[in-house]
């Protein structure tokens, strides 16, 4: 009996140490192909998925190799309910980790009761200049929104943004009608582009898919 214990636990360490290579070939795998700032990067709990952890401030997982001017943003993407703790969505034009433009949501809101929380699902920004407290204040629901009908808070839910010179719109699990249309706060700055996470947020994303038109 004794040798059978630990024969099942030398098994169960064994498959421990596999799983913890395994997790860390991933791991290097993804610093490879992104360059991350502000945020740790893993693979997530989905098959082929990416996580980037909880942090202060703003992070993003720059793509290595790939430039974004114009077109189409297609992606998968998965926050929490937690009032405050899940801005999560994709950044673009970069120029650097503070200049950009973004999409991002706000999960929390999703099923929120508060009338005035509803119309704060969807958020435009272009940092550092045009920041959401920015927004909020001087062009008030204008560049955020409701998302309508709304994902479940934790669910995993589909977002494409469609990108070009003078109009970005948002669309949210295939609706033919979007969700959020703004025109853009600044000029083309920066072709980076990458996952993004707000201040205080986790988050998962898979199945980017990405169509360029110039």
């Amino acid at each position: 009996m004794h040798i059978r214990t630990l024969m099942a636990s030398a098994a169960m360490l064994l498959l421990a140490l596999r799983s913890s290579g395994q997790q860390s070939v991933e791991t290097n795998a993804l610093q490879k192909k992104y360059t991350v700032f502000n945020r740790a990067i893993s693979p997530g709990t989905a098959s082929g998925s990416i996580h980037l952890n909880e942090g202060e401030g703003p992070g993003i997982a720059w793509i290595n190799g790939e430039e974004f001017s114009y077109g189409i943003i297609e992606f998968d993407i998965k926050g929490r309910d937690e009032l405050q703790k899940s801005f999560v969505g994709f950044a673009f034009h970069g120029l650097n980790d503070s200049t950009y433009e973004a999409i991002y949501f706000r999960p929390f809101n999703f099923h929120s009761p508060d009338p005035v929380r509803k119309t704060h699902m969807v958020q435009y920004i272009a940092d550092p200049l045009y920041d959401w407290p920015k927004l909020r204040t001087e062009y008030p629901n204008k560049y955020e929104q409701a998302v309508s009908p709304a994902p479940e808070p934790t669910d995993w839910f589909h977002a494409r943004i469609t990108v070009e010179p003078k109009k970005i719109s948002v669309y949210v699990n295939g609706n033919n009608s979007p969700s959020l249309v703004v025109e853009p706060l600044v000029p083309l700055r920066g072709k980076k582009m990458g996952f993004w996470a707000g201040n205080g947020s986790d988050g998962d994303w898979e199945n980017l898919k990405i169509t360029s038109t110039k």
